[in-house]
Parts: structure tokens; sequence; C-alpha cells
């Protein structure tokens, strides 16, 4: 009787066991989403009369440094770098070495940004800043607004705003000489907040740069500012529109790539650029000199010219010099001509076929279109501004079918070079492949420019208007796009950018406010409200 009582309990036990067993694992808890905590600082936070060169600085938990040497700003900044430890380890401290000598009375503020984090689940201690000052009190000043691409959609990440002190030794060229009085960093918004200031009057630039030197270089760099003087304390918020500007006009030392063709490189501005060839005598002599298509470059193109060395007379408005370049050379280039579409010709586009030398003569009277019938079609050619794109115009049906040729000899290149025999069977498609925007735009009071683009800011269509209208964008692919308008204030026909010693900012850009998603048949109605009250 005992044994079969302790077999019962025995089986009461084991069940009881395997019961509890069925509960589950433990989980661990719930995830840790609070980030850090500053316990303390020595010296501590906000020390005046600071002579320290080393500070250290303890949190309540593990922490790690993330991406710590791109989101730390030091402001004013320091001529070397901050010696941070640990790197790359969690602690539950780091020390700051200075290696500088620091200013007197000036309150220093080193941010962070979003690198402390803690070490398992990476949760942001955001924007913490450890201030001192190595006078009698702290700054509090602040200082705050955002900054935005001037002409693109999207606005760059890591923008520098910097405070330049309006004292008696202030010019305009110091931001090319020195660094800023205060700086901070938009990180990856477009938001910015210069604090612990000073009251006094200043200069306030936006650069974006790769260097992240604080200096500006205007031939790599984008660059913002406010035209006015800005006096401490405000309530003011500004906005900065960032571009690039040109840079002032540079010839480079010329290139002879082949014989028969000298590359003219230039920086800035070379629009009314023209070379002229002092040196010649020969009667048959034949040039073309042409820019190259997204280019800074002067592309000069020559033929029938014997000589070791050719003197060139180079202008550019008020620019003028003489130069000399030795041609060493024997090999000249090949006629290559391409053609980007193979078959499929959509109604938006025309025909043309590209060359990698300039075109110097074309014979309409070897080119012929049919259609599906035989029958002729009516063209015209256009030879481009860069002399290297032959366009064959024409009046396009929906779903037909033409047959292009050209016979030997239809284009001849600067050196007589010609063509073989070219044919290219194009066909279009249904007219229910494409759609249309209906783009109202009603409260035009002076030149805009109305572009489509699609999402990678590739142009489709460019309108210019002075009046409120419908525009109608027929014949579109179905895709995304983009409206863009652009206040054409000196009616040039083109986006002009600003320039920081003139205080003239960039024209004015809005863009519609949500992508247009056409399909295939359809039909968008927009309606697109100008408003340029809102950008600066």
């Amino acid at each position: 009787m005992l044994r079969e009582y302790k077999f019962v309990i025995t089986i009461l036990f084991l069940t009881a066991l395997l019961s509890c067993a069925k509960i589950g694992r433990p989980t661990g808890g719930e995830k840790d989403v609070t980030a850090p905590i500053l316990v303390s600082a020595s010296p501590n936070q906000n020390s005046t009369n600071f002579d320290a060169k080393k500070i250290k600085i303890f949190f309540d938990e593990y922490i790690k440094l993330k991406d710590v040497n791109r989101q730390l700003v030091t402001s004013p900044p320091l001529k070397y770098n901050l010696d941070i430890t640990p790197l790359g380890t969690a602690s539950k401290a780091i020390t700051l070495r200075i290696k500088d000598t620091l200013k007197e009375n000036t309150t220093y503020t080193f941010n962070f940004g979003k690198s402390v984090v803690d070490n398992n689940e990476e949760n942001e201690l955001e924007r913490f800043k450890y201030v001192f000052s190595t006078g009698d009190y702290i700054d509090s000043l602040k200082l705050s607004g955002t900054v935005y691409d001037a002409f693109k959609r999207t606005t760059d990440e890591d923008i520098s705003v910097m405070l330049y002190e309006m004292n008696g030794s202030f010019t305009d060229s110091l931001i090319y000489k020195e660094k800023p009085l205060y700086i901070t960093s938009t990180l990856d918004s477009t938001y910015f907040e210069l604090t612990n200031l000073k009251a006094g009057k200043y200069v306030m630039v936006a650069i974006k740069q790769p260097s992240n030197n604080y200096i500006y270089n205007q031939k790599q760099d984008k660059l913002g500012f406010v035209s006015s003087i800005i006096t401490l304390p405000t309530d003011s918020v500004y906005q900065i529109p960032v571009f690039k500007e040109i840079v002032p006009f540079k010839l480079l030392k010329p290139v002879e790539t082949s014989k028969g063709h000298i590359f003219f490189g230039f920086e800035g501005d070379g629009q009314d650029l023209s070379v002229k060839l002092l040196n010649n005598n020969t009667y048959d002599f034949n040039e073309v000199a042409v820019f190259e298509q997204d280019k800074d470059t002067l592309s000069y193109w020559y033929q029938n010219v014997e000589l070791d060395s050719l003197i060139f007379e180079v202008k550019n408005f008020d620019f003028s010099d003489i130069l000399t370049v030795k041609l060493r050379s024997s090999k000249k280039d090949s006629l290559i001509i391409s053609n980007k579409i193979r078959s499929a010709l959509e109604i938006r586009d025309t025909f043309s076929i590209t060359t990698n030398i300039p075109i110097t003569k074309i014979d309409t009277s070897k080119i012929s279109l049919i259609n599906r019938d035989s029958l002729n079609i009516p063209f015209q050619v256009i030879l481009n501004a860069y002399k290297n794109r032959m366009l064959v115009n024409f009046e396009k049906e929906f779903l037909q079918e033409y047959s292009l040729q050209m016979l030997p000899e239809t284009i001849a290149d600067i050196f007589g070079n010609t063509n073989d025999t070219l044919s290219y069977k194009l066909r279009t498609k249904l007219q229910e492949n494409y759609g249309t925007i209906n783009l109202n735009v009603p409260n035009v009071k002076s030149s805009v420019i109305i572009q489509l683009i699609n999402e990678k800011d590739k142009l489709i269509e460019t309108v210019f208007i002075d009046q409120a209208q419908t525009i109608k964008f027929k014949n579109l692919l179905p895709d995304t796009y983009i409206v863009r308008a652009i206040l054409d204030e000196n009616q040039n026909g083109k986006w002009d950018t600003g320039n920081y010693f003139q205080k003239k900012y960039p024209e004015k850009v809005i863009y519609f406010e949500t992508p247009l998603e056409l399909r295939a048949n359809w039909d968008l109605n927009e309606s697109f409200i100008l408003n340029w009250d809102l950008i600066r």
C-alpha cells in the first residue's frame, strides 16, 4: 500500500513538473527603449572659468560612440580634433582630451549629435551636449531655422550652419580664410539650432562640404547665407537656400587629344568663350569649335594644318589671352556613328544619330523615310549646337512602322569621313499606351518656367509662361512625374544660381506638392498654385 502511495505521489510530481515546463521560455523582459542618461561629468556640465585639458563624462549604462567623427560638432571650432576614448568598445564613461589653447571668456559647446547610444539596443541620446565657459558665465542665447536646396527636391545632409562675428575685422572674404565663431550641423535633417550664443551682431552662412573644415571652397562646396546682419537676441527663425555658386572664369591648359582635336578646358562661366587660330595660312583650312555637352570644355577641331604648334587667341567676356599649343599626335579619330533607338520610337521622341566628330555636311537628298504602306514621309533634318547629333524630325502616327535609310556619304565630318549605308526600322505604339497631364497654373504674374521631370530628375518637357493657363503634357509614358516652377526673374529662360558677394539669392523654385502617378490611357487634371512668398 505504501509502495502504491509513493508511486502516485511520484506521478503527480512529474505531471506538475511537465505542466510547468510547458509554460514557455523566459522572454528576457520588454525591449529596452530608454536612451542613456548623463550621470555626472568632471569638470561639471556648464562649468565656468574652465581651464582643464581632460573631461570625463559618466552615464547610467554602458554606451558606445557611433559615427562620432561625423556627428560631433565643436563650437567654436577647434584647430585640433578632440582625442576621444574609448572608441569601438562599450564603457560607462568617455574621456575627452583637449589639445587646443582655448579662447578667453568664451562658451564652448561639444555637440555629440546622435552619436551616444546604449550598447545593447543603440537607443540614441539625441543632441547630447557638453557645455563650459572659460569666462565667468555661460552664454545662453539661441538661433534656429532650416536649410533647403535652392533647386533640387531633396536637401543634403550634414550642412554646417555658421556664425561670424560682425566686428571691425570682418569682411565678406573671411569665409574663405577663417573658421567661424559658432557652428552647428543639420546632421540628417534640415533643421539647425545654434545654442549658447552671446549677444552681438553676426553674419550667418551655411555650407555643404566634403572636408568639414568649415572654410568655404567655392569649387567644391555648396553655399547658403542670410543677406541681412543678425542681431542677437532675436526671435526670428531663418530659412537658408543652399546652392552651388558659379566660380570665376579660369582657362585651363589646352590639351591635344588626337591629331586635329584640342580641348580648351575652363572653370566658371564660359558661355562667351571663343578661340581664334592666329598662325594659319592654308587656303583650304577648315575648323569647328563646339562646346562639349555637359562638360566645361570647348572642343576645337581642325584639318589641313601641318605645323609644329598652333597659336590661339582665346576670349571670354573681358578675358583675353594668347596661347601656344604644341602638336604631337599623329593619329586622327575615326568616325563612329551611334543610335540609341533600336526599333520602338516613342511619340515624344525625335530620331537621331550621334557622332564622335563634328558633322560639317549633310546631304538630305540621300535620306529616305517611308511608312509601312511605302509612302514617302516628309521630314526635317536638324543639326544640334554641338554638331555631333543629327535629328530627323517628322510627324509620327500611332501604331505605325517606318523605314529610314541613309545612303553612303549622307553625312561628312570635318576630316572628310563619311558614313556607309545606314538603315533603321522604327515603329510606334498605340495611343492607349500613353497618358496626359493637364496642369492648370492660375496665378501667374510674371515669367515662369514650368518643368516636368521624372523621379530620376530627368527633364521631360519645359514650358515658358507669363500668364495663367492650362498646360497639356501629352503622350507621356506611364510613370511618376514631378512638376517644378522657376520664377524667371531676368527672363533668360533658365534657372540662375546665387552669388555671395553680390548678396544675390538664387531664383525661386517651387515643386508641386505631390508626385503625379500617371497610368496608360489616363488624363490627370491638377492645379498648381504658385505661392512665391513662402520661399526666400
